[in-house]
């Protein structure tokens, strides 16, 4: 009985993993797009100072936001985000927005919202989120449930 040659075969090509970006990377898109949505536009100074660090850390990090595509950065004239940085300034908007509802819901004051979404928002999976999106709905419709939950 005669044996077949062994067929070799290509190995699937899989897709690259996408890399999330970094916290920092995160919090500087985000806070440029709330002064581009707020101002118009985005200089150093102000991002220096809503982010509470000095010019010259801007000045490196928005290089790196260049290089990656998140901003195009002009000398002395600003800079604006690019599609690819506003979709993730928006998904910041949109999971500080949703943790801010559960917080609210949860009856937190302010300062403990504040404090707890900077911690969060930056380390939950799409799927916790979504969870949490759906819970605090649900306790949204159910006053009565609330209420319940809050006296205890």
């Amino acid at each position: 009985m005669a044996s077949r040659p062994r067929q070799h075969r290509r190995p699937t090509p899989r897709a690259a993993p996408t890399r999330r970006p970094s916290v920092s990377t995160e919090d500087y898109l985000e806070r440029i797009g709330e002064l581009v949505d707020r101002t118009g536009g985005a200089r150093m100074v102000d991002i220096a100072r809503v982010l509470g660090v000095s010019r010259p850390s801007v000045t490196a990090m928005v290089k790196r936001l260049a290089g990656a595509g998140y901003v195009e950065y002009t000398r002395y004239r600003g800079l604006w985000l690019t599609p690819k940085g506003r979709g993730v300034a928006v998904q910041m908007k949109n999971r500080h927005a949703t943790l801010k509802r559960f917080l609210v819901v949860l009856g937190l004051d302010e300062e403990t919202q504040e404090n707890d979404i900077e911690g969060w928002e930056h380390c939950l999976s799409p799927q916790t989120l979504a969870q949490i999106e759906a819970l605090t709905r649900f306790l949204e419709a159910r006053p009565a449930v609330l209420r319940e939950f809050r006296q205890t």
